[in-house]
C-alpha cells in the first residue's frame, strides 16, 4: 500500500467512525456525540497507523498504551476498538444499555484494550505518566499516548502531571489535545481563557506540536516526529472542530456536547458522512 493509500484508508475508517458515533448515540438517546466526533480522525490514526497492539492479544506486554482522559468521548472509542477487532461491531448498537460493557465512560474491567477507566476528567495524563514510567523500569520500549480535551485542560491536576512528566523526562509519552475551542458550557476561551495553550505546554518544559487534527497526513507526521523527540515529553495539539462532519452539530456544544442525535438527525447525519469529506486546510 502506497502513502497515499494509506491516508485515504485511515481517512475511510474516521468517516467509518463517525458513523458509529451517530448510530450509537442516537440507539442510546444518550451519549457525548460533539466530543467524539471532533476526535474521530486522532483515534483513527492512533488505532490503524501509530499504536503497536494486538486485539488478539489485548494484554501484550510490549503493546503502545492509550489513556483516552476524556472519558465522556468513548463512542469513538468504543468505534475504534470494534473497527480493529477487538469485540464485533454489532455489539456498538448496546451502548449505554443495561447490561452492556459499553459504559457511558469507559471502564478497563468490562472491555478489552482499554487501559484505564476515565469519566473524572484531568486524571488521564497522571495515569500516563505512570505507566511511562513503568515502561522505564521495565526496560520496555512501548510509547504512551493520553488524548485531552481543551476544557479538560482547565483542572489543575493536568498542570501538575505535566510537570511531573517533564521532571522524569518522560520521551516515551505523547499527550494529544484535541482542541476543538468548546466545552459543555460554551467557549473555552469564555469560560476560562487558555491561550497563550502552546506557549504554556512549553514552559512546562514539552516539546509541542501543532497540527490540523482532521488532516491525517498532518497527525501521521506529528505522531512520527513525537516519537523521535528524546529526553522531554511532547504533546500534539490537534486543531479540530467540534462535532466534525456532521454540518447541524458543529460547534454547537449546548445542543450536541452530551445530547444524542433524534432519529431525524441521525438520517441527516448519516446522508452527509456518506460522502467523503476533504478536509480543511
Amino acid at each position: 500500500m502506497t502513502a497515499k493509500e494509506k491516508i485515504k484508508a485511515i481517512e475511510e475508517i474516521a468517516r467509518k467512525l463517525r458513523q458509529h458515533i451517530i448510530q450509537m448515540t442516537c440507539a442510546a438517546a444518550s451519549g457525548h456525540p460533539g466530543g467524539s466526533l471532533s476526535a474521530a480522525d486522532i483515534i483513527a490514526v492512533l488505532y490503524f497507523h501509530q499504536l503497536r497492539h494486538d486485539p488478539k492479544n489485548p494484554t501484550w506486554a510490549d503493546r503502545d498504551r492509550f489513556v483516552m482522559s476524556k472519558g465522556h468521548a468513548a463512542p469513538v472509542l468504543y468505534a475504534a476498538l470494534a473497527e480493529a477487532g477487538y469485540f464485533s461491531v454489532d455489539y456498538l448498537k448496546t451502548l449505554r444499555k443495561l447490561g452492556s460493557s459499553l459504559q457511558g465512560h469507559i471502564d478497563m474491567l468490562s472491555l478489552p484494550g482499554i487501559e484505564m477507566s476515565t469519566g473524572s476528567l484531568g486524571q488521564g495524563l497522571s495515569a500516563a505518566n505512570g505507566m511511562a514510567l513503568a515502561g522505564r523500569l521495565d526496560k520496555k520500549d512501548y510509547h504512551v499516548y493520553c488524548l485531552m480535551g481543551d476544557g479538560e485542560c482547565h483542572e489543575g491536576q493536568i498542570w501538575e502531571a505535566a510537570m511531573t512528566s517533564f521532571h522524569y523526562k518522560l520521551d516515551n509519552l505523547t499527550a494529544i489535545v484535541d482542541h476543538n475551542k468548546y466545552q459543555i458550557d460554551g467557549k473555552i476561551e469564555d469560560i476560562k481563557n487558555i491561550q497563550p495553550f502552546a506557549d504554556k505546554w512549553t514552559a512546562f518544559g514539552w516539546h509541542v506540536i501543532q497540527c490540523n487534527g482532521h488532516k491525517v497526513e498532518d497527525l501521521t507526521k506529528a505522531f512520527e516526529k513525537a516519537k523521535r523527540v528524546k529526553r522531554q515529553p511532547t504533546v500534539i495539539i490537534a486543531d479540530t472542530v467540534k462535532g466534525k462532519g456532521v454540518s447541524f452539530m458543529e460547534e454547537k456544544p449546548l445542543d450536541y456536547h452530551g445530547k444524542a442525535p433524534t432519529k431525524e438527525e441521525e438520517q441527516r447525519a448519516l446522508q452527509q458522512l456518506c460522502r467523503i469529506e476533504a478536509p480543511k486546510k
